[in-house]
């Protein structure tokens, strides 16, 4: 994960990046870039190699003075690792893998990955504050922002492409601590109902409790699990181990019932596809973004929110909602291609498949 300070959106994003995609659009219509087309290293040399330095001069990593030449030097391996940072890729400075993958996407598809995301930021009316958290979709990332600069950038688990997670505004007003989960009812006519035909059991071994509309416990063997009707129980799992929010939940109101929270499964964050949830937003590291969101905030034994006071609470079993002493905006976005306010140009996946922006513009 990127330690760049800068946050992924700004106040200034949506222009830089409307800006950028002139720029892009420019670019194709003059005939794009050079396919690199195979796999380089420092000590490379050739044809390749020369129109590697082409193709990193016109985007800018590399000076274009610098772009003749069949040879490798230090410079070309600084233009490849700035390449790579904004791409969000590591920074080997080697070109192969995911890095030629990028390198050989035409201009026009950058053009239209920025025109898409500068149109989907046209309507944002986000209240840019001295505090404020910002998830890009399709980086898998959350910035937590504090004056200007991302103070903690955490890995994370977004919507998978059957369940995407929404752009969303809100803001967060309280940390749930050792949350219990209600099942949505997509989760549960797709997924429980089937189970519960196979496996009658299947609920107690997550320790999932079914509820009536009064709040009362009802034995799953009593449901007919084949019925549609079965979709109107609801289904609530118990805080503890296994619980599928882990241990924290962040509470950020919103139409689309959609939240960041820990998870058990916290192997996947070590994955590079990381579009795996049903639409929520799973954070590695959210005891620390907890903490940052706590400052402040009153009712800690230890007279602070910090992280050995949460994972102290958690430890002990009982469930809490602790309020922020004062709400905190978030912004969940989709941005594909942006410019930063300094001019820098990142691109990431379109893994939802929803840039439609200058599609007729032919390849070039």
């Amino acid at each position: 994960m990127s330690d760049d300070p800068t946050p992924a959106l700004q106040p200034e994003t949506f222009f830089t990046t409307s800006l950028a995609s002139e720029r892009y659009a420019a670019i194709a219509d003059a005939g794009g870039w050079p396919k690199v087309g195979a796999a380089l290293k420092p000590g490379s040399s050739g044809r390749a190699v020369a129109a590697l330095r082409k193709r990193l001069a016109v985007e800018g990593d590399l000076p274009s003075a610098a772009a003749a030449g069949e040879g490798w030097d230090g410079a070309l391996t600084q233009a490849v690792k700035h390449f790579q940072f904004r791409m969000g890729l590591k920074q080997t400075g080697v070109v192969a893998g995911a890095t030629l993958r990028e390198l050989d996407v035409p201009a026009n598809v950058r053009f239209r990955q920025l025109a898409s995301s500068a149109q989907r930021l046209a309507g944002n009316n986000f209240p840019f504050g001295p505090r404020y958290i910002v998830v890009n979709i399709p980086s898998a990332a959350v910035d937590a922002v504090e004056n200007g600069r991302v103070v903690r950038r955490y890995t994370a688990i977004v919507g998978g492409v059957d369940h995407p997670s929404p752009e969303v505004e809100a803001r967060v007003g309280a940390v749930n601590l050792n949350p219990t989960w209600t099942v949505p009812v997509s989760i549960i006519k797709n997924e429980i109902m089937p189970k519960m035909q196979k496996n009658p059991s299947y609920l107690a071994k997550l320790r999932i409790r079914v509820l009536d509309n009064h709040g009362a416990e009802v034995d799953p063997k009593t449901i007919n699990w084949a019925n549609e009707r079965a979709a109107n129980y609801t289904l609530r799992q118990d805080s503890g181990a296994g619980n599928s929010l882990g241990s924290i939940r962040i509470a950020m109101p919103n139409k689309h019932a959609v939240y960041m929270h820990d998870t058990p499964s916290k192997r996947l964050f070590a994955s590079d596809y990381r579009f795996l949830s049903h639409g929520c937003v799973r954070v590695e590291g959210v005891y620390d973004l907890a903490a940052w969101l706590l400052q402040g905030a009153s009712g800690s034994p230890s007279g602070q929110w910090d992280k050995a006071a949460i994972l102290a609470k958690i430890a002990g079993g009982e469930r809490q909602d602790v309020a922020l002493p004062k709400p905190v905006p978030v912004v969940w976005v989709y941005m594909t291609g942006w410019a930063s306010a300094d001019g820098t140009v990142h691109f990431r996946n379109d893994v939802y498949g929803v840039d439609a922006v200058g599609e007729a513009r032919g390849d070039r």
